[in-house]
């Protein structure tokens, strides 16, 4: 189940909502996504795949809304952590964390 959407690394690229087959993301005119359904979540981990800036984590084990630190995520590397296992970590321009210029759909804009 969906657990966090982090404020201060989301970009609002909205790529979560646009990713995201059970539409539990609500996309939110010059802010940042909410998680708007989080009951929906059926634990696909797309969002968090193609999250750019690991501001999200799934949780494969929770079917309960608690609440999560994420400080205990960041710490603990688990911010991104389905990304990088799966591979997609190879895509990112090397020494960098946060690729700002990437693109899942055509009509994604870039932010500066």
């Amino acid at each position: 189940m969906i657990e966090l959407l982090s404020a201060t690394r989301c970009i609002a690229c909205n790529l979560c909502v646009k990713a995201c087959p059970d539409h539990v993301f609500e996309a939110v005119e010059n802010s940042i996504p909410v998680i708007a359904r989080k009951e929906d979540c059926q634990t696909c981990f797309l969002c968090e795949l193609y999250c750019p800036v690991d501001a999200l984590y799934v949780s494969p084990l929770r079917d309960r809304d608690e609440p999560v630190s994420e400080a205990d995520l960041a710490d603990r590397g688990l911010l991104g952590s389905f990304r990088q296992r799966m591979g997609w970590d190879r895509a990112r321009p090397k020494g960098t964390h946060r690729d700002t210029s990437y693109r899942m759909f055509e009509d994604d804009k870039v932010k500066p």
